[in-house]
């Protein structure tokens, strides 16, 4: 039984958005850079559920 929350592409995926959020090159939607680690990590996760990569369901509150 694996316990793997993401699949190893969605971390792939996640992976390369931080490591541009690192070199300062992220932007939001809006053109702004991102300046939040937790910012940079929902848009990470946003992508990789857009190509419809392995990640949990969204939690609404």
């Amino acid at each position: 039984m694996s316990k793997t929350k993401y699949s190893q592409k969605a971390q792939d995926k996640i992976g390369k958005v931080m490591h541009e959020f690192k070199e300062g090159k992220l932007k939001s939607s809006s053109g702004k850079k991102v300046k939040s680690r937790k910012q940079a990590i929902a848009i990470g996760i946003s992508e990789a559920r857009e190509a419809g990569l392995k990640v949990p369901e969204k939690k609404n509150n």
